[in-house]
């Protein structure tokens, strides 16, 4: 099929000059042809599709003949979740982590206060989740606004969705780097003759990212607290663990010793936090994982407790970890006196110990932060691969 995208020319001494100038042949109208053929498309079943190519190479032209390509509209007087009132609360909150906003106190901010990410990933889960049975949802310009790696991260939780809940989507983008994070079921280039290419990204392997985790001081909670779902304090005694993802911090994790009757040498996750531009592809996991693995090598026990509903289901799921007695009891906690003495909200709790596999050759980030203060050389940064599941 073949598109002509045809304009008349309206003559001044500016086109003139390019006439003259720039020996162009003078002509009474413009004309620009994209071809694409996507009628195999037809034939198979996908989720995902991708028009790619340069600027000006005919990508969104292309995108507009497939159909109507919706904005959607926020109301900025009211929190985000509270945009997605056509689901009931339990499959909003589902509905916005799984295409990786999953950041509790981001749910509860109007749409204007949002960061370009996080707006970004609002629209693609109100498009997705407002979308008909068969529908095909249309996104032009997908990930030009935001950071590459951002870009990597919200290509990945959105694939992941649209797959395990049967969406069909058709993205049009001048990146090339997010292929290999949508694995597209067929991508179409008008730059090289518009036929439909089929398969070659779901054949790859699955990505990874190399995180670098480093003990921090304290003060590097500041970047993450306003993230955390229940509360912005931590213990500054604790133990504070860095991930960083090319030279980007991404997410903390808190540690403190776990006390109790017959514990003995154990730690505890206090904190974890990923923020929100990179959630959606199992990090947070994958550093409890880690962090699990690594008090083991030490000889110790590593507890957690959550009640965020995707790290408990993830934790549930896993032979990395064991449920504790407390798992899933409602606890009554009472604020202490002086704050009013307010009882908190009864939650009911995912309450996990780590069984996985030792991991050894992390001993330096557990130095004391006194002695890494004393001298900056000490500051250890260690590399960690993660082989993400799509």
């Amino acid at each position: 099929m073949k598109i002509e995208l045809k304009s008349k020319i309206k003559k001044d001494k500016y086109t003139q000059y390019v006439y003259d100038t720039l020996d162009v042949q003078e002509s009474e109208e413009s004309i620009v042809e994209v071809e694409f053929n996507l009628g195999d498309a037809k034939n198979f079943d996908w989720n995902i599709g991708v028009i790619y190519g340069g600027s000006g190479s005919g990508k969104s032209t292309i995108l507009k003949r497939m159909g109507q390509i919706k904005e959607p509209i926020f109301d900025n007087e009211k929190p985000l979740i509270s945009n997605f009132d056509w689901l009931e609360p339990k499959d909003a909150s589902f509905l916005l982590t799984s295409i990786g906003l999953s950041s509790i106190p981001t749910w509860l901010r109007p749409f204007r206060t949002l960061s370009n990410g996080e707006q970004y990933r609002a629209k693609v889960a109100y498009l997705i989740g407002k979308a008909n049975e068969g529908e095909v949802v249309l996104i032009d310009e997908f990930t030009s606004v935001v950071d590459r790696d951002v870009a990597k991260a919200m290509s990945f939780s959105m694939q992941k969705y649209l797959r395990r809940n049967n969406k069909r989507v058709i993205v049009a983008s001048c990146h090339y780097d997010i292929m290999e994070w949508l694995t597209p079921d067929w991508t179409c280039s008008p730059q090289k003759g518009g036929a439909l290419e089929r398969g070659q990204w779901l054949r790859q392997s699955r990505p990874n990212i190399e995180l670098q985790v480093s003990r921090v001081e304290s003060d590097t909670w500041d970047l993450f607290k306003k993230h955390h779902y229940m509360s912005d304090k931590a213990n500054k005694a604790y133990m504070y663990f860095l991930f960083t993802w090319n030279n980007k911090p991404i997410a903390i994790s808190v540690i403190g010793r776990q006390v109790g009757q017959n514990v003995g040498f154990a730690f505890r996750d206090s904190r974890i936090v990923v923020l929100p531009d990179f959630q959606g592809m199992g990090i947070g996991s994958h550093i409890s994982n880690f962090l699990g693995g690594v008090f083991k090598g030490m000889g110790a026990k590593y507890f957690t407790k959550t009640i965020h509903p995707a790290l408990g289901e993830y934790r549930a799921k896993s032979d990395k970890w064991e449920a504790t007695n407390h798992n899933g009891k409602i606890r009554k906690d009472n604020k202490s006196k002086g704050d009013k003495y307010m009882s908190l909200q009864q939650r009911a709790s995912y309450c996990y110990k780590y069984v996985g596999e030792p991991i050894l050759g992390y001993e330096d980030i557990f130095k004391p932060i006194k002695e890494m203060r004393e001298n900056k050389k000490k500051q250890i940064k260690l590399f960690i691969h993660l082989t993400l599941m799509m």
